[in-house]
């Protein structure tokens, strides 16, 4: 089995004895179709984004409740790649489905999965220990499917990047790779894990740190402890590749990954199929005079793929001590080599340096005014969306706030829904509690629906990173705001006490909305500075306001002469609770997290 490849590889390097870049990838975003994963499904594909389940055949599109399947990629081996949409990290990943039925393969494909699991090296691909389940279909005949979530690598292998450099690669890209190579070895062998299938195409860089990653454990074995550093296991062969002991079905070691190895960089320094160039008799590559290496690297590669595996090196620390030691040679006789052409190269520097203090200057002015303009870009930028982002928030939170505010004061003063509503919770809080007389009063649909109206409208805006999820979002509103109004209830006994009451609201129902949005991270950050910044906001409009906001929160003793006055006067405070809690988010989201970080807070 194969990891998917999704890269096109754009130009041949320009510079032959310079590293090649790696191609420009382009990543699929959120995409807005989703794949069915059923093999035998016969259905529209793309489909549309959101369906639950395939339209033609009913297999689910959402798996683990997190990752969706945008395209297919692929096949490799007995598994079909898919891109999948991860919606707990939001990012691409990769999942392999297996889709033939042999024990065999089903033994492989857990193999695979538990390998990488343990796993933790950049030089290979990162899965979670929850990351294999499987999918169970009916239609359009039972099956279970095998599955597999792990981290997409974007970048090409290096068979891929082989087709450029068909006389192959110089010696100081390849003994940086095989350098790579041998650390990622170092660590599966020290945890007894023998790769047995390396050959080019299994070996892939990333795009974005030109890192070695090492691909397809599928046929990846476990050493046994006291067993020679060997196992005798299922015959697994890549022609070209594949050691002797394996390709006859006999027990391999770490030696044999050493052999793959070495037959892999053979073919990347001469660029000829490794099969090609061997002996008929003995088997060994004749190589040499297809590249030119130094001496050491190429006695360091003959010995990796030595057919008798007791004359190979012995460990992956042996190959990375004798890499290092020809890396420290290569840098001497770099430092050594002073020829005219650097001579005159140097003379040259001084003398335009010496000669153009005037254009010295000028590119230093120029570098400098193109980076103030591009500083200044980057915070109008950040200004913009910063602005735009807590605007909108502040805009659908106090709107929502309002309608909120307004249908639930509707319910419960110009209704009979609050008052049976009230008698009926009363009569069950009475038969709970039988010693205490418990009241509960229509107000409470008031604030139940201008929290739920605040979150749905702050979730509905998107601001901020959340994840919009509308119906945490939804029950924490409702929640905060009951639970600010029992708080409220309790402490205001006096109307000298509104203010002090008002205040420990805010704070109560804007922290339980916060928790409830689904923001990246910081969570309680966010929910204690908004609490208290709403609260300080709710405070000052108190003291300023004309009004009276005793009247917007009714006991039961001034139920009565309940008009427009006062409904209109809780539309407006519920609204601009719902705009000032947005209004701290917005500033805790732009500025002081950012700061906190800038200040090395982690």
């Amino acid at each position: 089995m194969s990891h998917p490849r999704t890269f096109r590889l754009a130009k041949p390097c320009p510079m032959p004895h310079a590293p090649c870049p790696i191609p420009q990838i382009t990543v699929v975003p959120q995409s807005l179709y989703t794949h069915c994963i059923n093999p035998d499904c016969t259905g529209p594909y793309p489909q549309a984004w959101g369906n639950k389940f395939c339209q033609s055949c009913g297999a689910p599109l959402e798996f683990k409740g997190r990752y969706i399947p945008l395209q297919q990629l692929g096949t490799g081996g007995f598994a079909v790649i898919y891109t999948v949409w991860d919606l707990k990290s939001q990012k691409e990943r990769v999942l392999k489905v297996l889709v033939v039925t042999s024990p065999k393969g089903l033994e492989l494909f857990k193999q695979e999965a538990a390998v990488l699991a343990r796993l933790r090296h950049p030089g290979v691909p990162r899965v979670e220990s929850d990351s294999y389940f499987e999918v169970r279909l009916a239609h359009p005949k039972p099956r279970h499917l095998p599955c597999l979530v792990m981290e997409k690598i974007n970048g090409p292998t290096l068979e891929d990047i082989l087709d450029q450099y068909p006389q192959g690669y110089p010696e100081a890209l390849v003994l940086d790779w095989l350098s790579q190579a041998i650390d990622i070895f170092q660590v599966l062998h020290r945890r007894n894990i023998v790769h047995r299938d390396i050959k080019p195409s299994n070996l892939m860089l990333r795009q974005e740190t030109y890192q070695l990653v090492a691909i397809d454990f599928g046929g990846a074995k476990q050493i046994r402890a006291g067993s020679a550093h060997q196992v005798s296991s299922t015959r697994l062969v890549s022609p070209g590749y594949s050691p002797p002991e394996q390709i006859a079905g006999g027990v391999v070691g770490p030696a044999a990954d050493f052999y793959a190895l070495g037959r892999t960089f053979i073919h990347l320094l001469t660029g000829r199929y490794p099969a090609d160039i061997e002996d008929p008799v003995t088997g060994q590559c004749r190589w040499r005079q297809y590249a030119k290496v130094s001496p050491a690297l190429a006695d360091l590669l003959d010995e990796m793929v030595r057919p008798v595996v007791t004359q190979r090196p012995a460990n992956a620390a042996e190959i990375q001590s004798r890499l290092a030691r020809l890396s420290r040679r290569r840098r001497r006789a770099a430092r050594a080599l002073f020829s005219f052409d650097r001579l005159r190269a140097i003379v040259e520097g001084i003398f335009h340096w010496v000669a153009s203090p005037i254009a010295a200057v000028v590119i230093f002015l120029y570098r400098l005014v193109m980076g103030g303009v591009k500083t200044c870009a980057a915070l109008v930028r950040w200004l913009l969306r910063a602005c735009s982002d807590t605007f909108l928030g502040m805009v659908l939170g106090g709107i929502g706030g309002s309608i909120g505010a307004g249908i639930g004061f509707w319910l419960a003063y110009w209704s009979p829904v609050g008052d049976q509503m009230a008698q009926m919770l009363s009569e069950q809080l009475s038969r709970l509690s039988p010693d205490t007389q418990l009241a509960v009063e229509p107000i409470i649909l008031l604030f139940a629906w201008a929290g739920l109206g605040t979150a749905l409208g702050l979730t509905e805006a998107g601001s901020f990173g959340q994840l919009r999820r509308f119906w945490p979002a939804a029950v924490m509103g409702i929640f905060g705001y009951l639970l600010g109004w029992w708080g409220l209830h309790t402490i205001v006994s006096t109307p000298a006490k509104v203010v002090d009451g008002l205040m420990g609201f805010s704070a109560i129902a804007i922290a339980c909305v916060t928790l409830g949005l689904g923001l990246p991270r910081h969570h309680l950050l966010h929910a204690s500075f908004a609490a208290m910044g709403t609260a300080a906001i709710i405070a000052n409009l108190i003291y300023l306001s004309p009004y009276s906001f005793n009247l917007v929160f009714f006991s039961s003793k001034l139920s009565t002469g309940i008009g427009w006055p006062e409904f209109w006067l809780s539309i407006g405070f519920f609204g601009l609770l719902g705009s000032a809690g947005a209004l701290c988010l917005g500033a805790i989201y732009y500025i002081l997290i950012p700061c906190l970080r800038f200040l090395g807070f982690r």
